[in-house]
């Protein structure tokens, strides 16, 4: 009798243990859910521009251009490419998501100008409050150390086609 008792006590703290694993993958699964969906408002798709300035993209200088910009395939939204549109130059960056202030109007790049040096800074598709915005590198981070505030340019972008 008394090891009916102890095997009921140890089928009945398993299936105490069986319920806190279910809710604890549930709980996982909700949390993958929402931030799968935040992720979605960032910036998906080719982006086109035509930059009037140079400027840096991560550790990369380019020219004044025209230029393609998309995440990259199975990086979870964090890394981007810059590439010239004939794709003899390319770079990498990563990014993060970022609020935008108000909801932009149109969709655009923005660039931190420190005196006659322009970074890019957060990529932004019209309608959409949440975009991307770009680590600062440590070439940035040493020029903004002399400026007490970062100028911001606009810049329009189209959808890719």
């Amino acid at each position: 009798m008394s090891i009916e008792n102890v095997d009921k006590g140890y089928a009945s703290k398993n299936g105490t243990k069986g319920r806190q694993l279910l809710s604890l993958f549930a709980g996982l699964a909700l949390a993958l859910t929402i931030g799968a969906s935040n992720a979605k408002a960032q910036i998906v798709g080719d982006l086109v521009v035509k930059v009037p300035f140079d400027f840096h993209a991560g550790n990369s200088d380019f020219p004044a251009g025209e230029y393609r910009i998309h995440s990259v395939d199975n990086s979870g939204l964090d890394v981007m490419q810059i590439s010239t549109m004939d794709g003899s130059r390319s770079a990498l960056f990563q990014v993060q998501e970022s609020d935008a202030a108000a909801t932009p109007t149109k969709s655009e790049l923005i660039f931190n100008k420190y005196g006659d040096q322009y970074f890019l800074s957060k990529l932004y598709d019209q309608g959409e409050r949440i975009g991307s915005e770009v680590l600062k590198t440590r070439s940035e981070l040493r020029i903004s150390k002399n400026v007490a505030q970062a100028e911001e340019q606009h810049v329009p972008t189209q959808r890719g086609k």
